[in-house]
């Protein structure tokens, strides 16, 4: 096993981000179906909010946070650290001193695919983060030879490239390419403007199937098994 390090990726290009800033994460999810971690992944302190930013990647080994010690210091102001453990939920890589390092550094949240620590403590530095727990248990500095930096990492299930972009808020975390969201996030946005009006539609008593289509499309898949 070898460390690996990357090149530090680009930070996400500013219109992106206003516009991201003012859409409603969710409904991302009626148009993709890559890039979502798996709901183990929870916000476990919610001390900034809703969390927007590229991922910088670190890949770490069950108890040696060497590598994230590295990445803490070379994270960028918006960037959201996102770390890989190797499927380890015992060790808590990030606690108090990284959370510091990173908050010092403007990072805009971090993602543990494992645990974490000192939660309290985090929170007072103003830093969101998502990981699938809590532990008194700690990684250490071993100086194993594994792991990376800005590395193509895995997390909740969804591949994590350097400069992808990180979206995270009380529902969960979705990852995805730059390209792929400059596409859709218009169409989202329209999505988002067009959802009051329906719902104030279904609270005055309209039936959602019906101003979805979706009824009209049950009527005529019936229609299809109807012998003739």
């Amino acid at each position: 096993m070898f460390f690996h390090a990357g090149d530090t990726p680009n930070g996400l290009p500013d219109e992106l981000r206003a516009k991201l800033e003012r859409l409603s994460f969710p409904t991302l999810g009626h148009y993709l179906e890559e890039g979502f971690a798996d709901s183990g992944i929870r916000r476990v302190v919610a001390a900034g909010g809703r969390v927007i930013g590229t991922a910088c990647t670190v890949r770490t080994t069950a108890t040696d946070s060497t590598a994230l010690h590295h990445a803490a210091g070379m994270i960028e102001p918006g960037q959201v650290l996102v770390i890989d453990t190797g499927g380890d939920v015992r060790h808590a890589p990030l606690g108090e001193v990284v959370a510091a390092q990173l908050a010092a550094r403007g990072a805009a949240g971090a993602v543990v695919d494992g645990v974490v620590t000192d939660v309290d403590e985090i929170e007072a530095l103003g830093l969101t983060v998502h990981a699938r727990g809590t532990s008194m248990l700690t990684t250490k500095l071993h100086g194993i030879d594994a792991g990376g930096v800005n590395v193509p990492v895995t997390c909740g299930g969804a591949v994590v490239r350097p400069g992808d972009v990180v979206l995270a808020d009380a529902n969960g975390v979705l990852v995805v390419p730059v390209e792929v969201l400059e596409r859709i996030v218009d169409i989202a946005l329209a999505d988002d403007a067009d959802e009051p009006e329906l719902v104030a539609e279904l609270r005055a008593g309209a039936p959602l199937g019906s101003l979805t289509g979706a009824s009209a499309t049950v009527s005529d898949l019936l229609a299809l098994d109807t012998p003739q």
